[in-house]
């Protein structure tokens, strides 16, 4: 029996670099420099000219990308080389982030030796090529953020914005690929800081009420037990009761002054409240 082969479409690297230039290789002619400036790295500075304007780049012009869809483009080199990627491998059947990882990263990496920059390309294509979903990104820049040798789980080592932004940049250099959700992340962790010292001051002050009210309960007891010297009528009673032989009875008149004498730090503590 007769079964049709299914066939797909090679890349075609040829279609797939006149894709790319049109991105990151604007003015190529006059500033050899132009892929590392554009899609390469923000330490090769700016494009001395020309801007991220599309200029003709030779040959077929189908798999351009146009001047008008370039305005939508990142002008930040990392974010810009994702951008082209995603855009070019939907243009070109049959092409995939290796594809152009193995097509561009080393014309990205001469660009950057004519600008005299040293980058390191492996980290350029296997990562910043291959973007991350914002799920994974998210989950490994929180937990880098609230490490215990950055903000800690409750960002008490983030008081200020600038110690947050020192510690979030150190984990956002150190996490390729999550260019494109980093802007929505740090907002997200900002708003996380700021609900964590929210409940802190809110415990806080539901602490300091508390013992504010236990005070406020114990200085009230204590002047109901100053009123009418019944709190000094109550331990007379008591020593009388427990450590006096005749129990202060009738006549015993210097056990009823002894026993008022021992509790008479009712009277210098009562005084002290009023």
């Amino acid at each position: 029996m007769f079964m049709p082969t299914v066939t797909h479409a090679a890349c075609s690297r040829a279609n797939l670099l006149r894709c790319l230039d049109s991105v990151c290789a604007i003015n190529l002619s006059t500033n050899p420099a132009a892929r590392c400036q554009y899609c390469g790295t923000a330490n090769a500075g700016e494009p001395a000219t020309g801007g991220m304007r599309n200029v003709s780049v030779g040959g077929s012009t189908r798999y351009n990308i146009t001047e008008r869809d370039l305005q939508k483009a990142p002008t930040d080199p990392g974010e810009r080389y994702i951008w082209a990627t995603n855009q070019c491998i939907s243009r070109v059947n049959g092409c995939t982030p290796d594809d152009v990882s193995e097509t561009y990263d080393k014309l990205i990496e001469q660009s950057c030796t004519a600008a005299g920059i040293s980058v390191q390309m492996a980290t350029l294509s296997g990562n910043l090529a291959k973007a991350k979903t914002k799920t994974a990104c998210t989950s490994e820049i929180t937990a880098c953020v609230q490490s215990d040798t950055k903000c800690q789980s409750d960002f008490s080592a983030c008081g200020t914005d600038a110690d947050f932004t020192r510690f979030f940049s150190e984990c956002v250099a150190t996490i390729p690929g999550c260019d494109e959700h980093t802007k929505n992340i740090r907002n997200e962790l900002l708003s996380s800081r700021t609900s964590l010292a929210n409940n802190a001051s809110m415990v806080l002050t539901s602490i300091v009420e508390s013992y504010q009210s236990d005070r406020a309960k114990r200085l009230s007891a204590a002047k109901s037990i100053c009123a009418n010297n019944s709190g000094r009528e109550s331990c007379v009673n008591l020593v009388c009761n427990e450590r006096m032989p005749n129990k202060c009875a009738d006549g015993f008149s210097d056990e009823i002054s002894m026993a008022t004498n021992l509790c008479k730090f009712y009277d210098t503590a009562c005084a002290t409240l009023k």
